[in-house]
């Protein structure tokens, strides 16, 4: 702490003033950290003082600041350019030529103490292994972390993380299981679907029953854990790739929640080749048909593309007609149908917006075979082969 405060007034940071009338103050907090490499070793120890708020203000030192994500600084130099992401005290930032690397690593040196830790290959719990073909991502450091803490490092392994002859309900004769240990569980597993999402569904499907497991939930958990123990190194490859198209793939199971026949909602997005969003989520009503259910999950995927090529023009990216692939052509003709009639009229409006992106041309739905629909995976159980 006291080394955070010599830092400070070593780079005046800030001059002492009596508080202005009408102006409030800021408040401060101290936030200690151990930050580990991707072995989990402490390399240092660190205590920072922050603001409670603060105030950017865009374009300082000729960087532009994210219209939609604020960590995210763009400086263009002609044909390349500089990004630079904030998350707290650290910083993470790549170019597209070396040379401004270099230059921005120089100032920020010269400006602030930091250290440099080299080639990006750990950051938020996330291992990150860059080589010529491209990036890979994945999380095994803290699966076997996860492993070990449960007591499941030992035994026989599964193919899936959930059986496909199973169907999970309240089970309301159970015996009833440690709650705090079963959200202790979930939580942890959650966290790892950010580089799982083969287990995203399986994951979320056991989190329904947080507020009074029972053992059948828990046998559930177990078999995702053991599915982990044969898959530790499983991750996310992103090759090396100039195809940069925008696309989405969305899927529902229809009534498929045996308590409440609720539809299950699932959606992927990809750029180019890379999968790089996927979602699973129960949805609110009961759908009338399967038409309906999967109308609805096209929805919740328009709106996930929607923010992303929002966030997309931060990079100077632009996309139109953004096509969703579903595999349901009753949904696609509720899409592409202008004109409100009685075998729709029960779907919630908020769901029609759907209909008003693919009018203006910032949607397109598409029909894709069952077979070739890779949202499938966040709706339902499925077999390994």
């Amino acid at each position: 702490m006291q080394e955070e405060l010599n830092q400070f007034e070593r780079n005046d940071v800030w001059e002492l003033v009596p508080c202005p009338p009408s102006q409030t103050i800021i408040g401060t907090k101290w936030v200690f950290r151990n930050k580990l490499d991707d072995q989990g070793n402490i390399v240092r120890n660190k205590a920072r003082l922050v603001a409670q708020g603060y105030c950017q203000e865009e374009g300082i030192n000729g960087f532009t600041r994210g219209k939609v994500d604020t960590t995210l600084f763009v400086f263009e130099k002609g044909q390349y350019c500089l990004l630079v992401q904030i998350y707290v005290d650290d910083i993470i930032f790549g170019a597209t030529n070396d040379s401004l690397c270099k230059k921005f690593s120089k100032l920020m040196q010269g400006e602030f103490e930091m250290s440099m830790m080299g080639e990006l290959n750990f950051f938020l719990g996330l291992q990150i292994k860059q080589c010529q073909e491209g990036i890979y991502i994945s999380q095994s450091k803290y699966t076997k972390e996860l492993l070990k803490k449960s007591g499941i490092e030992e035994g026989r392994t599964v193919s899936t993380p959930m059986a496909t002859n199973v169907k999970i309900d309240k089970d309301e004769k159970g015996k009833s299981v440690d709650e705090s240990k079963y959200r202790d569980m979930i939580g942890s597993l959650l966290y790892l679907t950010a580089s799982r999402p083969d287990i995203l569904h399986a994951v979320c499907l056991c989190a329904r029953f947080q507020s009074n497991p029972k053992e059948s939930h828990m046998s559930a958990v177990k078999r995702i854990f053991r599915y982990l123990k044969g898959t530790i190194n499983y991750g996310l490859f992103y090759p090396k790739n100039e195809n940069f198209s925008l696309k989405g793939y969305s899927d529902s199971d229809y009534a498929g929640n045996i308590d409440d026949r609720k539809s299950t909602s699932g959606s992927c997005q990809f750029l180019g080749d890379c999968l790089v969003s996927w979602f699973s989520k129960k949805q609110n009503c009961v759908s009338l048909s399967t038409a309906e259910a999967e109308y609805i999950s096209a929805a919740f995927c328009c709106t996930q593309l929607l923010w992303m090529k929002q966030t997309l023009a931060d990079y100077k990216c632009s996309f139109e007609n953004v096509p969703i692939f579903c595999d349901n052509i009753s949904a696609i003709n509720i899409a592409q149908n202008p004109v409100h009639h009685n075998r729709t009229k029960h779907i919630e409006i908020r769901h029609h917006f759907l209909r008003d992106c693919v009018s203006k041309r910032k949607i397109e739905i598409s029909f894709v075979p069952s077979q070739d629909q890779l949202a499938d995976i966040f709706t339902k159980p499925l077999s390994s082969c």
